[in-house]
């Protein structure tokens, strides 16, 4: 069981990304490249970490209408594909790039309505799956027709099983799963969701680490705050070290943050220490931020990549 990971994505998208180097609002721009991917945060970690050699499984909800796509990109990926298939169209989320800017702007729609029996049938799926699977990531936002409180849930089942939990998501299915009694294992929110979800602004370090500290003691074993080009605050039991990525050449940041939390399962798995773990997990942020699409470069550039991530101690102990 040891290094197979299964994720969930309950929303997947097709990300129509358009290359648009310097780009004007209400104005008729012209492109340069054009790509359309399988996507979704639980698909993009499923994708990062198979090509990091796991074996992995994903899961969720997939528009049936237009699956072929993902089973194309499932299939050259290695990823075993779980996913239910219900019925209509998955959405499209339109990533504008500027390389000129090194800037993306998203536009994501909300979705398919998850129906009772698709989620019926998902967590029959999930339950049969989780116990050949080390690690469980949750991922991504909630389609239309799923409470605020489902991923808790599903954490709370994972965990009781003996399953390590992973949760990215935001709003309030982030505030919903922070609240409850039994948090996941590992959080990666951004600054702004955590403020968001916790209520209260986090505007310093000190706030983010007593924010951090009181979820490791909630019963959260990893907390990864991403904070953009300054890296990320990664709060354990071990301490809370601050992980600063090199200067690279930005072509886009879409999947960073998956990429993140792909690294930190996979240095979970192998029980890398906490600075190690940041290492890992900032450098398949970089290498994934240097092309389109969720591909991770090969590891010899990504030992390269970590190698240069300036990991500095930031709290000796968490209490």
């Amino acid at each position: 069981m040891p290094g197979r990971v299964l994720t969930l994505t309950l929303n997947p998208a097709l990300d129509l990304t358009v290359r648009a180097d310097g780009w004007q609002r209400g104005e008729v721009n012209a492109g340069q490249e054009l790509s359309l991917d399988a996507g979704g945060k639980g698909v993009n970690v499923a994708s990062f970490l198979a090509d990091w050699g796991l074996s992995v499984t994903a899961t969720g909800l997939l528009g049936a209408a237009n699956a072929e796509t993902f089973e194309a990109h499932f299939r050259a990926k290695g990823v075993a594909d779980a996913f239910v298939r219900v019925p209509g169209p998955t959405r499209v989320g339109l990533k504008l790039v500027d390389h000129a800017a090194q800037e993306t702007t998203d536009f994501n729609l909300p979705g398919l309505a998850a129906t009772p029996a698709a989620l019926r049938e998902l967590e029959a799926r999930l339950g049969a799956l989780a116990p050949a699977h080390a690690a469980c990531v949750l991922a991504g936002s909630l389609p239309p027709g799923v409470e605020a409180g489902y991923y808790a849930a599903l954490v709370a089942r994972l965990r009781a099983a003996g399953r390590f939990v992973a949760l990215d998501t935001s709003g309030p299915a982030l505030s919903a799963a922070l609240a409850a009694d039994l948090l996941p294992n590992l959080v990666k929110p951004n600054q702004h969701e955590l403020s968001a979800a916790l209520g209260r602004p986090l505007s310093t370090e000190g706030e983010l680490l007593r924010a951090a500290r009181d979820l490791l003691t909630r019963g959260a074993e990893l907390v990864a705050i991403s904070q953009g080009e300054d890296g990320a605050l990664i709060v354990s039991a071990e301490g809370a070290v601050r992980a600063r990525p090199p200067r690279v050449s930005v072509v886009s940041t879409v999947g960073a943050g998956d990429a993140m939390v792909a690294g930190l399962v996979s240095a979970h798995l192998d029980r890398l220490p906490l600075a190690e773990a940041a290492r890992r997990a900032t450098a398949f942020s970089v290498g994934t931020i240097t092309r389109l699409g969720a591909h991770l470069p090969p590891r010899e550039e990504l030992a390269r990549s970590a190698g240069q991530v300036t990991v500095e101690l930031v709290e000796v102990k968490v209490h």
